[in-house]
C-alpha cells in the first residue's frame, strides 16, 4: 500500500495505516488519512481525493483560517467538522536556539492538550464509529495540530513509540516545499527558525510529557478528555485488523 499519496497543491497528505501494534494486529489502511490544508483542492487533486471516498473531514484549524485559506469543497455524502484545538497562540517571539526547536514545538503541543480539550475529544468519537470511516484530519501544513492527534489515535491503537515518532517526522519531506510556498506567498517575510521542522525529538518528548503528567496517554484520553473506555474499543475494533503490513 502507499503511504504518501501525490497532490499537485498539497504537501504532507498520508494514509495512517500500516503500522503494527503491541498485540500483533495492525493499522488498517485507507481508514485514516493525514494532511495538510485541504482548502487547496481543485481541478485534478479535487478529483483524486474524491476518488478516496472519504467519508468525513475533520478541520483542526480555527475559524478565522478556514476563511482566509479555504475548506474543502462539498462532496455529496460526505460530513465536515471543524474542530479547533489550538487554544493559546503560538509566539514564536520567545523561541532562541537555548530552547531548541523540539522542545519549543512539544511544549506548544502540550498546551493543544490542556486547551483542545472539547474538541480533542470530539475528533476522537468521530475517528472512532467506524460509519464516519474513511477519515481525513488535518490543519494548515498537518504537522502539528494533526500530528497531535494522529499520536493520540496511534497511542490508542496500541502503536509503538518508535513508530508513532517516526511517523510525525515523515512530514520532514515536505519542509522544503512548505517553506518555498510560503516565501512565494509572502515574499520578503522572515520565518521563524522551526518553521516547517518535524523533527522526531518533538513527539519523543511531546509523548514523554504527557505520559508523566497524566500516567499515560490512555489515562490523559480517559480522564482528560474523559473518551469512554467503550469508545476506545470502537476504536480499536475498526482500526486493527489481524497481521502486520507495513508501507
Amino acid at each position: 500500500m502507499i503511504r504518501h499519496i501525490e497532490f499537485s497543491n498539497l504537501c504532507n497528505f498520508r494514509d495512517v495505516g500500516g503500522y503494527a501494534t503491541r498485540d500483533g494486529r495492525t493499522v488498517q489502511w485507507q481508514r485514516l488519512y493525514r494532511a495538510d490544508s485541504l482548502g487547496w483542492l481543485a481541478g485534478d487533486d479535487l478529483t483524486a481525493f474524491r476518488a478516496l471516498r472519504v467519508r468525513t473531514v475533520i478541520d483542526l484549524r480555527h475559524s478565522f483560517e478556514v476563511d482566509k485559506a479555504g475548506r474543502v469543497p462539498e462532496t455529496e455524502g460526505q460530513s465536515y467538522h471543524n474542530l479547533p484545538i489550538e487554544g493559546r497562540r503560538w509566539d514564536t517571539a520567545v523561541y532562541h536556539e537555548g530552547i531548541g526547536v523540539p522542545r519549543y514545538l512539544a511544549d506548544r503541543y502540550l498546551e493543544v492538550t490542556e486547551d483542545g480539550v472539547e474538541n480533542l475529544r470530539t475528533a476522537l468519537e468521530t475517528i472512532a464509529s467506524a460509519d464516519n470511516a474513511p477519515v481525513v484530519i488535518h490543519c494548515a501544513a498537518g504537522k502539528d495540530r494533526t500530528g497531535i492527534l494522529a499520536a493520540l489515535v496511534l497511542s490508542l491503537a496500541g502503536v509503538d513509540e518508535d513508530d508513532i515518532v517516526a511517523d510525525y517526522a515523515l512530514t520532514g519531506l515536505a519542509t522544503e516545499r512548505f517553506i518555498a510556498d510560503w516565501q512565494r506567498r509572502h515574499p520578503g517575510e522572515p520565518l521563524w527558525p522551526g518553521f516547517g521542522l518535524a523533527p522526531a525529538e518533538t513527539m519523543s518528548l511531546f509523548l514523554t510529557d504527557l505520559a508523566a503528567r497524566h500516567g499515560s496517554v490512555e489515562e490523559y484520553v480517559t480522564r482528560v478528555l474523559q473518551v469512554s473506555p467503550a469508545t476506545i474499543g470502537e476504536l480499536r475494533e475498526h482500526l486493527l485488523t489481524e497481521g502486520t503490513s507495513e508501507g
